[in-house]
């Protein structure tokens, strides 16, 4: 999409990025969590901009010699339209660079096909599953990896 700027998210995005959390994810992570990994060394946050609004975002965090997507969410006007494609490549690239040949994990839920394909199509593999990882609605978790190289 035309116009979308990806950069790091700030503390000021927070209202923003608080906001579209609440409206995409049924159990959502409160805005002292988004705070939490603003300050983490080790977190990337990323934000995609489109028109001075925020419409994404994506955070991962490194553990040792594992990183972890910890949450990765578009605007439902914008899904399906590249968006969680570019904040992820942005993802990619910055561990590329700053943690070459560490492996990239995430939690998908079972029943969210376009995320899973989303991630197959950057080379990601099923790993494992957590059975009922998810509540709000009941749901499994399919366990995802990617090695960095």
């Amino acid at each position: 999409m035309e116009g979308i700027i990806i950069r790091e998210m700030s503390s000021g995005d927070l209202p923003e990025v608080h906001a579209l959390e609440d409206q995409c994810y049924s159990t959502p992570w409160s805005i002292n969590s988004f705070k939490h990994e603003l300050q983490n060394k080790d977190a990337i946050l990323k934000a995609a901009v489109l028109n001075h609004h925020i419409i994404g975002y994506v955070c991962v965090r490194t553990i040792l010699d594992m990183t972890h997507l910890l949450n990765l969410a578009v605007s439902p006007e914008f899904r399906r339209k590249g968006v969680g494609s570019m904040l992820l490549l942005e993802v990619i690239k910055d561990l590329k660079r700053l943690k070459p040949g560490i492996k990239l994990t995430l939690e998908v839920r079972q029943s969210n096909t376009a995320a899973v394909k989303l991630y197959e199509g950057f080379g990601f593999k099923a790993t494992g599953k957590r059975t009922g990882y998810y509540q709000k609605p009941h749901d499994d978790a399919v366990i995802m990896e990617l090695d960095i190289n």
